[in-house]
């Protein structure tokens, strides 16, 4: 799934519509919709603000790692053959969240 397509979605998740996006980052409703139907190529740094005003951060993965980082996503931030139950670490995503508000 394409960048582009990502947010597209994280939007429609949050119930968010275009001009509500377009508001949050500081863009047109006409650019965030050109964007999402891919009439136009956006800057990296509308990326970000588009990314930003939906909660997330974009992060670079090297192209060799990205199905590992994806399988550590998936797991819940649980690396392989770590145990399950009571006596199992926490984790890391556990961690993480907490901190959040």
């Amino acid at each position: 799934m394409s960048i582009v397509a990502n947010l597209a979605a994280a939007r429609k998740a949050a119930a968010l519509t275009q001009s509500d996006l377009a508001r949050a980052a500081g863009l047109s409703r006409m650019t965030v919709q050109r964007i999402e139907s891919e009439e136009i190529d956006p800057r990296l740094s509308t990326i970000l603000e588009m990314s930003r005003a939906l909660g997330m951060e974009p992060m670079l993965v090297p192209s060799d790692l990205r199905g590992e980082v994806e399988a550590f996503l998936r797991s819940n931030g649980r690396v392989l053959g770590q145990p399950t139950g009571a006596g199992a670490p926490p984790s890391i995503v556990d961690d993480l969240l907490k901190g959040r508000p």
